[in-house]
């Protein structure tokens, strides 16, 4: 009532009491209508207005008791207020509107709360046609249905259904209403179809025909086609349109998918770069409100790009976004095309990058900082602010106030499109990783659930888990399909700003969405997104234009798909070079030719860093992109010159080529940091999963290829980046190494430590031994030592260098050997025959260097590590020593090797038990194994045992070594090979013992004779001269003289002690000839020192005692003599106490349990010996073989060989003396003669010779000597069919005999006299002269050995059959004969004494034997003997004394006397001749024969009186004698003693007429001799005639004696003082004729 006044000041109290009214909830429904008409009818008369609408607001905000047409009546009142002329009262009803509208809706919430719990009954939808069917509605609903429905009616221009009376509205302010309820009452529209319905067909169709000016205006067409109510774009419609648009498509997606797509279209479109500035700008504010919603793209995704004809909107508005900002490159902003033109022109053709001052800064003042800003060929964009990331907050959007179309500023676009691409990359990646995740786990728990006992709930698990991975695949292709959709667009969009940028921070953000983005599409497998993303960042990485074909070819393929965007195309922008970016290093570019330098820039750097970021953090999902992330890095790493150190980092290292690398301070302090990322990179890898692990590693392998190939054929410093990580990567992934040592090691073996470049093959071998190295320390688990398989595997790749002929790897590989066996070589276990193959693998040709440190190794193995080893290794370590022995590099080592084998042999023998239990357990598995695969069991020498194949082994390798070409290596090799066997031999098997003789013992001697037989007699120094004459090793041939009798020695040594083990085996006679022959070629051999070693040998195998047998004790082994050999033993094992001092004692046992004793029987004995003899017989018999031919160089062997050789007969006689046969002594007989007549050659003759005057035997005479001497003996107490040898032995001494007179000839040989070699004198070049013994000696001690053997065998019948005695004189008739002609006077004395002794034996025996006729030859042959020597022919020396007369006439009268006692008293058993020749004999010896007529000649003779006295009186004595058979006989001598005195008678009258008649004269000298000697022959026959039996003398001789007297007194008167003196001898025996005369007796009486 109050109010209907229309007074002002009533109607203010009014509306004041109405408005508390209604605060109070006071008011019915139908006051409320009244009170509503009474507002309308102030409002009509413009009282109060802006009460009014306070009130209005009051009366609707309190209660719901105003709705329907009340309510109605009051909105447009409000609206009607809106529209005055009065400002604030336009405001004021404008929020009175948007309150009222909210109003209404939060009604319907309220009323949809109240009655949520009651279930309706569903109501068909009402259809199209009845347009106001809100029936069903409760009645707020139907308020807000009714309102929202004319709101839609006003904006289109129709007239409402509901508000009547509305006047006037514009379509700005209606757009806002509708746009705040749809976004604050979203839930009102979802959960009403009514209202939803109201959308599809009012609000979709509106904004669609109000957004028409949009759509067809281009700018810069003049005329436009288009009928439609607004001609131009109208700034606030639109950009409220675009309002509405973003909140349908935010809240009511579902509900319109197909207007949406429209939209989303119609968005797409308004970015077009022929649309206005501010349309551009709010569609990209619009598409960024869209972009930070993940969510809703994952649904546009869903419904249209994954829909099979339906637009790909998402993908179109991630390509409209790429195609703006391209856009907003290419048409710059200035629209100064042409320099645009020109400057794109020139950059594309390739400069580096330019110097162009940055634009932005152009007229700046030099203190001004730097916009951040993009800038591309020349077009400047700066970055603007525009909001924080992740919320859309719209600049341009929010300008509700604003009618005409703002000016945007530069950049803000670009700002804004740049934060859409950034979100949306963060958004997408955000989302799609959380739901990775959360697969992830819900998996997990689902197989956790599956997993669960019970068996009910199994059935539904399974039915889950399927439902699960459905769900899971359904999420899996949502994914695939947005990253599909949108990774294109990113990336165009992504690299250009990246090209574009100036600023860090931008550049950072760039960085950040393509390394999301790429580790996205790694997670879901997309490989080529992933690939091209990664390739961006690279090729951000490296200089603009860096040659680098990975990354090429990869962008190729890129660009080539140009990415449509319905119909328009996206090119992938190549990246320009105009970057103004501080250029922060300059370095050498890593490519095959030198290309001078490039240059980092900061942002490379930043790039750079990413790529390491994503290598670090997502390194699982790189798989193949390794090769381009580390292909980029290994770039830059060179050019900024970090180099591999120790363990694979890189650490800043000057290059090699010079200074060409620049780094500024920034980046030197960057670098540590670089190094360190990129060394965490690779640390990282240990967290990947295997299959990664392998992608890296292939990657590595294949980057390492390509470094190879540019460092092939230049010595240019290669890049070792790969190899160095590839050894990091293997260094942190230790405790899997398994999965990746293969294709590492295999890579670095085959490639890396082949290649030709010397710093490349040095990293790789040393890549590869730090990991082997660090393989082996590493702590696995189970450990090493339990995983065999490991560690061979871990130690293979070092065997494998071996492989290698690059001494530098062999080194490194030899080394690595040497720090192993430091570190592990307690621990190697199966490992070691590898590592001993590593250094058995070096040869002879690799350098001195590496076979030192080789062999270091070995040393340290020998001397460290034997007992840690596995036995089998055993037989490697002697091989490789033995090795290393032969190696021809340095003597030392192969001296040292030798060494190595005793102290290894040393180590066998004092482990020996436990070394043989070892072997024989694993040879007991191998044999399974081998019978298992139905094979032999293969190893050297192989039915001996293990332990005993060990030492075959050994000596085998001691055996190579003993022919080495080394002289000194031979001698050690042959002392320690018989020392080992000498000392350890007795370890072994019997059985074995059969190896050692043939495969190693023969075996080495044949090898050594051959190589000595061979040998270069070439002087070894340089320099002329003679051989023969030069020192004992100057030439190769004498040099192996030494080798082949060290060799010799030791086997007949071996063959010596160890006799009682080598006779039980089966072959040992064959054995034994094996050994003989090698003797015998020895012996022959024309080498005096070798010769003469091999009869040493052979003395020394025949000096073995045979097995002593017992006959009492018949069950004891053979070697009964061990204690002796035991204690030689001792003494050769270099001072060690003995180990096992029983183990002979053990072994011979156990021979005996294995098998019987076995006792060598006699014949088999006896085959040996004269085996030997004839051995023997073949050396004595070829070495004293005369020279056919007589050369200069005829080698003659020498006498210590000779000497040597007959020495040995004498012991090897008394095996086979009972065999021994004349045939052999024959042999023998020959053999001696031989060695005898061997000559010595003048050099050695003072050595050996005495001088000439001593008589004195050689050695070899002295051994002839005795050998026949032992013969004797023998013969002596054998049997009787040996004495039939005597005779031969005779012979032999007679033979020898004969030299005194005769020496021997040595073939043709021409021999001094030893008187006239030159001793002095001996020139180079002139043969030796050969200088012949005195064998005078010789020959007088030959014949005192034949008298004394005669005087004991002169009774033998063998002796008597065989003529001996006879021999004996015909031998002694020579030097009888020459007597003064002898070379030795001694030697007919010796002769004549010889002689008288022998037949003082032998008469009697002849005599004995007379009648046999078996001595009837020998008489002639005595009687022309003494003969020859009693009437010698040769004339005794001038200066012959009177007392050496005297004596050599005492020695005739000997022989004399003997003919007179031993021949002459047996006269008749003695054949007559020889008698008469006797008789002949000493008539011409004695005195009446001496004077015959003397001639001139003869008067110098002088006269043997006594001879002639001794030869008279035997004859008288023999003519007197009694005992004349013959009448003959006693007749012949009386004659001569008639004729004797009658020629007496008248010497002695012719001297005293001769007296008489020359007065005082004297008389010639030979008539006084003469009368002297007639004189002294009848005193002479006086004497006789008084010795002989008086019956014998005939009266008629005593009558012509005594006949005599009265003419010897005659001779008184004569003058010479010596007639007178034999007058007087001659007078005296008279005496005993003067008797008295006796009484004549007559006739019987006195």
């Amino acid at each position: 009532m109050g109010c209907g006044t229309k007074e002002p000041k009533i109607t203010q109290l009014c509306l004041a009491a109405i408005q508390r009214l209604m605060s109070h909830e006071v008011v019915s429904e139908a006051a409320a209508g009244n009170i509503i008409n009474m507002l309308w009818q102030l409002m009509e008369n413009s009282l109060e207005e802006l009460k009014l609408l306070q009130t209005v607001l009051v009366l609707l905000t309190t209660n719901t008791v105003v709705h329907d047409d009340a309510l109605s009546k009051a909105i447009v009142l409000c609206f009607r207020l809106h529209f005055t002329k009065d400002n604030i009262t336009n405001n004021t009803a404008a929020a009175t509107v948007r309150q009222v509208v909210t109003v209404v809706f939060e009604r319907v919430v309220f009323e949809d709360e109240r009655y949520k719990d009651v279930i309706e009954q569903p109501v068909p939808v009402p259809g199209n046609s009845n347009r106001r069917s809100v029936s069903t509605l409760k009645p707020c609903a139907k308020d807000a249905y009714m309102l929202f429905q004319d709101l839609c009616q006003l904006v289109n221009a129709d007239a409402p259904y509901w508000l009547v009376g509305m006047t006037e509205m514009t379509r700005t302010f209606g757009l806002e209403l509708l746009e705040s309820v749809l976004n604050d009452f979203p839930q009102v529209f979802l959960q009403h179809q009514e209202f939803s319905f109201l959308l599809k067909e009012r609000v979709c169709p509106l904004v669609i025909k109000l957004f028409s000016p949009n759509i067809k205006f281009r700018q810069g067409s003049s005329t436009s086609s288009s009928p439609a109510p607004v001609e131009k774009p109208y700034f606030p419609i639109c950009m409220r349109l675009l309002r509405v648009v973003s909140v349908l498509i935010k809240q009511f997606y579902s509900l319109l998918v197909t207007e949406c797509e429209i939209f989303l279209s119609l968005l797409v479109k308004f970015l077009d770069a022929d649309k206005p500035q501010w349309l551009r700008a709010v569609a990209v504010e619009s598409i960024h409100r869209l972009c930070v919603q993940p969510q809703l793209l994952r649904s546009f995704c869903q419904s249209y790009d994954m829909k099979p004809h339906s637009t790909k909107v998402f993908r179109d508005i991630v390509n409209a976004l790429g195609s703006f900002i391209q856009s907003l490159f290419l048409v710059p902003s200035t629209g100064n095309t042409s320099t645009t033109v020109n400057q794109t022109g020139s950059n594309t053709s390739g400069g580096t990058a330019s110097s162009q001052t940055n634009p932005g800064m152009l007229g700046m003042g030099g203190g001004v900082t730097v916009l951040p800003a993009f800038e591309y060929r020349g077009t400047w964009i700066p970055i603007l602010t525009v909001t924080i990331q992740g919320s859309a907050k719209a600049t341009y959007l929010e300008m509700l106030d604003k009618v005409e179309p703002p000016t945007i500023p530069e950049g803000y676009a670009m700002s804004v499109a740049f934060h859409c691409l950034l979100d949306l990359v963060r958004g997408i990646t955000t989302m799609i990783e959380g739901e990775l995740g959360q697969a992830g786990t819900d998996n997990q728990t689902m197989t956790e659930a599956t997993s669960s006992p019970t068996q009910s709930s199994e059935q539904q698990d399974l039915q889950s888990v399927s439902d699960q991975t459905d769900k899971e695949l359904v999420n899996r292709a949502v994914w695939e399909e947005m990253v599909n959709a949108c990774w294109c667009g990113l990336l165009a969009a992504l690299s250009l700003l990246l090209d574009a940028s100036t600023d860090e921070a931008a550049t950072e953000n760039i960085l950040k969405a393509e390394l999301t983005m790429a580790a996205l599409c790694g997670k879901l497998g997309l490989v080529t997104s992933r690939d091209a993303f990664i390739t961006a960042i690279c090729k951000g990485s490296l200089p603009p234009h860096y040659a680098l074909t990975v990354l090429n070819s990869t962008t190729t393929t890129l660009s080539s798909k140009s990415y449509s965007i319905q119909g328009q195309n996206v090119q992938m922008i190549s990246p320009s070079s105009e970057s103004h970016q501080q250029v922060v290093a300059v370095g050498q570019p890593l490519a095959l030719q030198p290309q001078g330098t490039v240059m980092l820039t900061s942002k490379n750097i930043q790039c750079m860093r990413t790529l390491l970021n994503l290598a670090h953090c997502h390194g699982a999902v790189l798989g193949t992109s390794w090769q381009l992330v580390l292909a980029t890095l290994q770039h830059l790493v060179w050019i900024l010159g970090l180099k591999p150190g120790v363990g694979g980092a890189l650490k800043p290292g000057r290059a090699v080529e010079g200074p060409s690398t620049v780094l500024t301070t920034a980046v030197m302090t960057d670098l540590p940091v670089i190094s360190n990322i990129l060394s965490r990179l690779f640390e990282s890898s240990q967290y990947l999963d295997d299959v990664s692990l392998h992608h890296l590693i292939n990657a590595l392998c294949s980057l390492s290829l390509e470094a190879m190939e540019m460092a092939y054929g230049n010595n240019k410093e290669p890049s070792l980046f790969a190899v160095a990580k590839l050894l990091e990567t293997g260094l942190v992934n230790m405790h899997r190494i398994e999965i990746l040592w293969r294709p590492l090691t295999g890579h670095l073996l085959e490639k890396v430590c082949q290649h030709p470049n010397s710093r490349m093959r040095e990293w790789g071998a040393e890549a590869l031994t730090s990991l082997i190295k660090a393989g082996l320390t590493f702590n696995h688990d189970p450990p090493l030592s339990q995983n065999q398989r490991l560690q061979l595997l871990l130690l293979n790749p070092l065997k494998e260098l071996s492989n290698i002929i690059h001494p530098d790897i062999r080194l490194k590989q030899l080394e690595c050997v040497l720090q192993i066996l430091q570190s592990q070589g307690d621990s190697l276990g199966p490992g070691w025959p590898l590592v001993l193959g590593v250094m058995g693998a070096i040869r002879s040709d690799q350098g001195e260097s590496l076979i030192r440190t080789a062999f270091q190794c070995l040393q340290l193995v020998v001397t460290d590590f034997l007992p840690t080893m596995p036995c089998t290794c055993l037989q490697i370590v002697v091989e490789v020593a033995g090795s290393f022995g032969l190696h021809n590099q340095e003597l030392n080592i192969s001296l040292t090797s030798i060494g190595l084998l005793w102290n290894i042999s040393d180590y066998f023998f004092q482990r020996g038990e436990t070394i043989e239990k070892e072997l024989n357990k694993e040879e007991a598995v191998l044999q399974k194994q081998a019978e298992e695969k139905g094979v032999l069991l293969n190893r050297p020498f192989h039915p001996a045992p293990p332990f005993d194949c060990l030492w075959l082994c050994l000596y085998a390798k001691l055996g190579e070594l003993c022919v080495d070409p080394r002289p000194a290596v031979r001698k050690s090799a042959g002392q320690t090979l018989f020392s080992t066997i000498g000392a350890h031999g007795t370890l072994l098997q019997h059985s074995t013992w059969h190896t050692v003789i043939w495969k190693v013992l023969f075996h080495l001697l044949d090898r050594v004779r051959e190589s000595s037989t061979t040998a270069d007699k070439e002087k070894i120094e340089s320099g002329g001269g003679n051989i023969l004459i030069h020192h004992s090793r100057d030439t190769a041939e004498k040099q192996w003289a030494e080798t082949w009798v060290l060799t010799l020695a030791g086997v007949a040594r071996i063959f010596n002690t160890r006799r009682y083990l080598l006779q039980p085996l089966g072959d040992f006679s064959k054995a034994w000839d094996v050994l003989l022959d090698h003797i015998q070629s020895a012996a022959l051999s024309k080498n005096n020192e070798v010769s003469l070693a091999a009869l040493k040998s052979f003395q020394e195998i025949l000096q073995i005692v045979s097995p002593v047998r017992d006959s009492e004790k018949p069950d004891t082994p053979p070697a009964i003599n061990v204690p002796a050999l035991l204690g030689a033993m001792t003494a050769t094992g270099l001072g060690r106490s003995f180990m096992r001092t029983d183990s002979i004692g053990e072994r011979i046992g156990r021979y005996n349990e294995s098998e019987p004793p076995i006792i060598t029987d006699e014949i088999e004995d006896l085959n040996l010996w004269w085996a030997a003899w004839n051995t023997w017989y073949r050396i004595g018999s070829e070495s004293t073989k005369p020279p056919i031919t007589c050369e200069k160089l005829t080698f003659i062997p020498s006498q210590p060989f000779l000497t040597a050789l007959i020495q040995i007969f004498p012991a090897l006689y008394q095996h086979i003396k009972t065999g021994f046969s004349m045939d052999d002594l024959q042999k023998l007989g020959v053999i001696l003669h031989g060695a005898v007549s061997v000559p010595i050659s003048s050099d050695a003759s003072p050595f050996i010779l005495p001088s000439y005057t001593e008589a004195v035997l050689t050695s070899l005479q002295e051994a002839v000597l005795t050998a026949l001497d032992v013969l004797q003996k023998a013969i002596c107490v054998g049997s009787e069919n040996m004495q039939i040898m005597y005779p031969a032995i005779f012979d032999q001494l007679l033979a020898f005999v004969e030299f005194s007179c005769k020496p021997p000839q040595y073939g043709q040989l021409e021999m001094k006299h030893i008187a006239n070699a030159k001793y002095n004198q001996i020139q180079l070049f002139a043969p030796a002269e050969w200088v012949a013994l005195n064998y005078v000696p010789f020959a007088e001690r030959s014949l005192e050995v034949v008298v004394d053997l005669y005087q004991k065998t002169a009774c033998h019948k063998a002796v008597v059959n065989e003529k001996v005695l006879q021999n004996i004189i015909k031998t002694q008739r020579i030097p009888l004969s020459l007597k003064y002609a002898c070379p030795s006077e001694s030697t007919w004395k010796l002769a004549v004494s010889s002689l008288l002794k022998v037949l003082s034996i032998g008469l009697p025996v002849a005599r004995q034997h007379a009648s046999s006729g078996k001595f009837d030859s020998m008489w002639p042959e005595l009687a022309s003997t003494f003969e020859d020597f009693l009437f010698t022919k040769s004339i005794p020396p001038d200066n012959l004394s009177i007392q050496e007369f005297q004596r050599n006439e005492s020695i005739d009268v000997e022989v004399v006397q003997l003919i007179s006692t031993e021949i002459l008293p047996y006269a008749n058993f003695i054949p007559k001749e020889f008698v008469g020749q006797i008789m002949t004999m000493l008539n011409k010896g004695s005195i009446h024969s001496q004077s015959s007529s003397f001639t001139e000649a003869e008067i110098d003779i002088r006269m043997r009186e006594e001879f002639s006295k001794m030869c008279f009186e035997t004859l008288l004595q023999f003519s007197f004698s009694n005992k004349v058979t013959t009448p003959q006989e006693g007749y012949i001598s009386r004659m001569a003693l008639s004729v004797l005195l009658k020629r007496s008678q008248d010497v002695l009258h012719r001297y005293i007429e001769d007296e008489r008649l020359s007065g005082k004269c004297p008389l010639p000298r030979q008539q006084v001799t003469e009368i002297i000697f007639v004189l002294k022959a009848v005193s002479t026959l006086i004497d006789s005639l008084k010795k002989t039996q008086p019956e014998n003398v005939d009266a008629n001789t005593w009558a012509q004696v005594i006949a005599l007297y009265p003419t010897l007194v005659e001779c008184i008167t004569c003058s010479s003082s010596e007639v007178c003196s034999a007058l007087k001898e001659a007078l005296v025996p008279f005496k005993d004729f003067m008797h008295p005369p006796a009484p004549k007796v007559q006739n019987g009486e006195s």
